[in-house]
């Protein structure tokens, strides 16, 4: 498995991170709310919205021919008030390609770019039923830390959070 940073250029890997993306709210919300919460059109947008590389990067990792098997998409969060965090604001792992350990490494490469940004707290979202990222987060060290309803489909959702350790390279 390798992993690549996509570029404005990818034009066609946008368009399957943004396919996937739709795939991921259709798991988590249903057919019916998941596949018409957002257009194709928006999810493109968000999909190059992270792609200037200094406060988000989207990741693909493929296997071994090159085939794209999965994406995480994260950025640096700068809320007023408060100290700057990671957000990992989504990963997908197509089915095929689950358990073989994709979705650590994209884990992992968010985590080393959030310690290279100077930020000490990582987090990411998700339905609370959504229980194969929650253990992988668990794994790994993250707590919930909030809970309640998305805004817009009310189902329940999570935060997930850890402290990032400084770590020397």
């Amino acid at each position: 498995m390798h992993l690549r940073v996509l570029t404005p250029l990818d034009t066609a890997d946008i368009d399957l991170v943004a396919q996937r993306m739709r795939a991921t709210l259709v798991e988590v919300e249903g057919e019916a709310a998941g596949g018409g919460m957002y257009s194709m059109d928006w999810l493109r947008d968000r999909v190059r919205w992270h792609l200037d590389g200094r406060a988000a990067e989207v990741v693909v990792i493929t296997d071994d021919d090159g085939g794209v098997i999965g994406h995480t998409i994260y950025r640096r969060e700068d809320p007023d008030g408060a100290l700057p965090f990671g957000l990992i604001s989504t990963t997908y792992v197509a089915p095929e390609a689950r358990r073989l350990g994709a979705a650590q490494r994209l884990l992992a490469r968010a985590e080393d770019w959030f310690r290279a940004q100077g930020l000490q707290m990582a987090c990411t979202w998700t339905s609370s039923t959504n229980t194969p990222l929650i253990a992988l987060y668990g794994r790994n060290g993250y707590l919930e830390a909030e809970r309640g309803p998305n805004g817009v489909t009310g189902t329940m959702m999570v935060r997930l959070a850890r402290s990032l350790p400084i770590t020397s390279r």
